[in-house]
């Protein structure tokens, strides 16, 4: 079964202390993100922020950005 596209994209998941949340951000794509009061939920909401991202792009016939790969060092 082939991966959905919006699992390939990088997701940072961190606690914000000013939030007092979680939140998910996706580096490939300027203004992605979400939140979450768990790490569980943070990660289900930026799929769905992913998912709705890339159909505004599609919509527009603007081009979808490649998952970069990220060197961790």
């Amino acid at each position: 079964m082939a991966e959905s596209k919006e699992i390939r994209y990088e997701i940072n998941i961190f606690w914000s202390d000013e939030d007092e949340s979680y939140i998910a951000v996706v580096p490939d794509l300027p203004y992605c993100s979400a939140w979450g009061e768990t790490y569980e939920e943070a990660l289900a909401q930026v799929k769905v922020a992913i998912r709705g991202h890339l159909k505004v792009i599609e919509k527009y016939g603007d081009p979808v950005p490649e998952p970069k790969a990220h060197q961790i060092s």
